[in-house]
């Protein structure tokens, strides 16, 4: 195995988890970034997931099957609609529809078993400060409590002590702070695509 530190990364296709994947590449980590056809809507996100994963030096990329949308309760899955008229002071009130229940700890969960496998420590995911006030499973709470899960849960954990640590970068980061990073990063935003009602080259919204 190389003595490079290796890490698991999620990896959604979208500006915030390419970032996050670049700063694991700039940290040294050779990275494994891992994706999920959990039935989202906007199913072309796994092709921008793979573009950015060759683009910034993945060392593998893969995409597991994990079927959120059998559970529905998200506007991600379901045939509901996405807000984008709310202002900043209630973007950060009350958790949004566009909230897929328990996504990043099931997302986690695999990540962990991989990096087991790989036996990596780590695990970068793209939360950021934005974010967290609205969705429970972005805030610091929610990350420190799955190193706590970790430990307990794999046998790296129970039977020789070693610790797992969840990385979030962009944690404390506004949405221009994480472009600008990015930008230092060199990390090309043309190849990301978001997951909340994405347009088309045209400019026209994609079908449902």
């Amino acid at each position: 195995m190389s003595s490079t530190p290796r890490a698991v990364c999620l990896l959604s296709g979208g500006q915030d988890s390419a970032v996050t994947l670049a700063e694991a590449r700039a940290a040294g980590r050779e990275v494994f970034a891992l994706s999920f056809d959990y039935g989202q809507r906007h199913r072309h996100e796994l092709d921008a997931a793979a573009r950015v994963a060759r683009a910034l030096g993945a060392r593998e990329h893969r995409v597991v099957k994990v079927d959120l949308s059998a559970l529905g309760g998200s506007a991600l899955t379901d045939a509901l609609a996405v807000p984008k008229d709310r202002d900043r002071g209630t973007i950060g009130r009350g958790v949004p529809p566009t909230y897929v229940p328990a996504r990043n700890t099931v997302f986690l969960a695999v990540a962990l078993g991989w990096a087991e496998t790989l036996g990596a420590r780590e695990l970068w995911l793209g939360v950021n400060a934005v974010d967290y006030s609205g969705y429970p499973d972005c805030r610091p709470e929610f990350l420190r409590a799955f190193e706590e899960l970790a430990h307990v849960a794999t046998a790296a954990g129970t039977e020789r002590g070693e610790r797992f640590h969840v990385r979030a970068p962009l944690l404390h980061l506004g949405k221009a702070d994480i472009v600008r990073r990015g930008m230092e990063l060199g990390v090309d935003f043309a190849l990301t695509h978001t997951c909340y009602d994405p347009c088309t080259e045209s400019g026209d919204f994609l079908p449902e």
